[in-house]
């Protein structure tokens, strides 16, 4: 119980939630065309996850060890303003990006897959990692969702931060006609 206190009173906190890419918004699988052109495949509801924290007035970043464009369209897509491709420091660039929104690693949560998030994630307020994570991953996480990326990891932490701040129903409510 003191587990669930913990990871609820973080998330209470998070103002701003960065993302990986590979492994988190995706499955983890590169797909590669016979031109050279790179498909990646991203779950709808995971976009709608983001799409609801846009709306509760949560800042988003994407923050992705390589450059592609495909992650380029879909950040367009989705509206999301922070995007930061062929990064190799992480926690160097989250730093920068929340120094400039005036934010705390407290009020940060981010959500990776392997070794390269980890510097990020143990520095800010809420670490998630998808259920596919590398195990030291999920053993420095906060939170570790029930589905993999790719499949609504993403959606899951967004309902959960949402929920933690008592702005899930709020949410919600337009889909339900409340």
């Amino acid at each position: 119980m003191t587990a669930l206190i913990d990871v609820n009173s973080r998330a209470a906190r998070i103002r701003l939630v960065a993302f990986d890419i590979d492994g988190v918004m995706t499955d983890g699988g590169l797909h590669y065309t016979d031109d050279g052109g790179e498909l990646k495949t991203f779950n709808v509801q995971d976009g709608l996850g983001l799409k609801l924290m846009q709306r509760a007035g949560f800042a988003l970043a994407i923050v992705t060890g390589r450059d592609s464009g495909v992650v380029a369209a879909r950040a367009a897509d989705l509206g999301i303003a922070h995007v930061f491709q062929g990064v190799a420091d992480k926690a160097a660039t989250v730093a920068a990006l929340l120094d400039r929104l005036g934010l705390a690693w407290e009020a940060c949560a981010f959500m990776g897959d392997d070794l390269i998030d980890l510097p990020a994630m143990t520095r800010c307020g809420l670490a998630i990692a998808p259920a596919n994570a590398r195990p030291i991953v999920k053993a420095g996480a906060h939170l570790v969702t029930a589905t993999g990326g790719g499949g609504g990891a993403v959606r899951e932490a967004c309902e959960f931060i949402l929920a933690a701040q008592d702005k899930l129903a709020a949410a919600f409510a337009p889909y339900l006609g409340a």
